[in-house]
């Protein structure tokens, strides 16, 4: 159970919402205020297109030429088979913490905890990946931004360095964010989310009134890295890759969104969908309107060369920081879904310092030490890899691979619950797969075993651009058996080995 400082004046969780927790066997003792649009835009700024699209446009094109964009809808599809699943469970299992808690109830204490303990390893590199993309945009918005040298791009070592910086003071103003209270984060969230979708159609609608060549530019090739074309196209396919995560954001803050049986479920698909297509459009438009498809500006400058060069005024700079606020509304949103992941955890008694990391500030309403610990962690890692201009390509591998992995430690165990048979809900209006349920489920496993492989499979161009160690090289499956380890480590020394809720558990009906 989670301890608070002290017993809340008025009890957070009382109503419908509350007395369904509690038949999970938890007191409710976060701040129940999110509503649906606050729901969505915690898996929406996850997400975040114009953080990680703006990041990672240059990286695509760079291998796949303007014919990488079919692999947007290709990671979609597979994503969003993921997300129907996730969708379902969010329904049954309305808990903060949602991968670690959905896995330990379909599979068990063991299997529930690596999963949790991959996605919350994920997110403290996420979030720290995530705030260095402030270097992708504040040096074009202003010069005084590049604190540290001349060279603006992040994979030079004056590049890096600035990012490390910027990125470490972004995430001291989140983590304090944070602590503040859910109320603060979620509006400051949503006033973000809501500035990233007005950027996000300002530029779509940018590069389409001003485009230089048509749509079926998508089909060409001949930028494409040497060698054969699929090839290329696998390494192009990461940057999709790496921006369709985290729409399961709504079910991490389950215990504090009302109504989240109904709410969460809908938000997750959403989030990922409305993502997908905003997404889309950006890729074909910066396409279409790129004022040189050859001159590798594309590949190296992305989508604030295409921005500055349509739009080399004060409305492009406006633009930019619309995409500056998306950074720092992602950056708020991982740590918040990871910080949420922790709590839960230690609520279990399932992390080193339980007590201190499920402990709930009376005030606040919310787990100031997870918030912290994510924060400094952060910090600490982008320090760990100051000056090293691989640290972009590195740590968004890294944390992705950590990501799929723990999405298939949920996956794989609700398909062999399915084969089994999985217990129907009592209340008939949840969302559910019903009878396409196995047929879904299996082909979400089988996108996420391919994915985990495309991901970690060490390729210098992706792991080492610049040359490097054999370490670097081998960064994503040496990462996951390091993972692996220290879990192993964590768990038999430290975590307690009695798992307070059973295997499979029952998933009453809201009240």
């Amino acid at each position: 159970m989670a301890t608070t400082l002290d017993t809340p004046a008025i009890p957070p969780g009382t109503g419908r919402d509350g007395a369904d927790l509690a038949q999970f066997g938890y007191e409710p003792v976060l701040h129940r205020k999110l509503g649906r649009y606050a729901s969505f835009a915690a898996g929406f700024s996850f997400v975040s297109i114009l953080t990680t699209i703006f990041q990672f446009f240059g990286f695509g094109y760079g291998f796949g030429g303007a014919a990488f964009f079919w692999t947007w809808p290709l990671v979609f599809a597979g994503q969003f088979l993921v997300a129907l699943n996730f969708a379902e469970l969010a329904a049954r299992y309305p808990i903060s913490g949602c991968i670690y808690q959905w896995s330990r109830r379909l599979a068990g204490g063991l299997v529930g905890w690596f999963a949790g303990w991959m996605m919350v390893l994920a997110q403290v590199v996420t979030a720290a990946a995530a705030a260095i993309a402030l270097q992708v945009v504040l040096p074009s918005i202003w010069s005084g931004f590049q604190l540290i040298g001349t060279d603006t791009a992040l994979t030079s070592r004056d590049g890096a360095m600035n990012a490390v910086l910027l990125g470490s003071v972004l995430l001291v103003v989140t983590t304090t964010i944070n602590v503040i209270g859910i109320d603060l984060m979620s509006k400051i969230n949503s006033i973000g989310v809501t500035v990233e979708i007005i950027g996000v159609l300002a530029i779509i609608a940018l590069f389409f009134t001003s485009a230089e060549r048509g749509p079926d530019v998508v089909l060409h090739t001949d930028q494409a890295a040497p060698g054969p074309y699929w090839a290329a196209f696998l390494v192009s396919g990461l940057m999709a890759a790496y921006v369709m995560v985290g729409f399961d954001s709504a079910g991490e803050l389950s215990e504090e969104t009302k109504n989240p049986r109904k709410v969460a479920p809908r938000t997750i698909l959403l989030a990922l969908s409305m993502s997908a297509l905003g997404g889309g459009l950006m890729l074909l438009g910066a396409l279409m309107a790129a004022p040189s498809l050859s001159d590798g500006e594309l590949a190296s400058g992305g989508l604030a060369y295409v921005i500055t060069a349509k739009l080399n005024s004060p409305a492009g700079t406006v633009l930019l920081g619309c995409v500056a606020v998306a950074v720092i509304v992602c950056t708020l949103a991982i740590q918040t879904a990871g910080s949420r992941l922790m709590f839960s955890m230690a609520r279990d008694g399932k992390l080193p310092f339980a007590q201190a990391l499920s402990t709930v500030h009376p005030r606040f309403g919310t787990p100031v030490w997870p918030a912290v610990v994510i924060g400094a962690l952060g910090i600490g890692l982008l320090v760990l890899n100051l000056g090293n201009p691989a640290i972009f390509a590195t740590l968004a591998s890294v944390c992705i691979v950590s990501l799929y992995l723990a999405y298939l430690l949920v996956t794989i165990p609700l398909l062999v619950r399915r084969i089994k048979g999985l217990p129907a809900t009592d209340d008939p209006t949840l969302f559910t797969l019903g009878r396409w349920g196995v047929p879904i489920n299996a082909l979400a496993v089988v996108w996420g075993i391919a994915m985990v492989i495309n991901l970690a499979w060490p390729r210098p161009e992706v792991y080492t651009p610049e040359g490097g160690s054999w370490w670097q090289l081998w960064a994503g499956p040496l990462s996951v058996l390091v993972i692996l380890a220290t879990g192993a480590i964590v768990y038999r020394f430290v975590v307690a080995t009695a798992d307070p809720a059973p295997a499979i558990e029952p998933t009453p009906a809201a009240a």
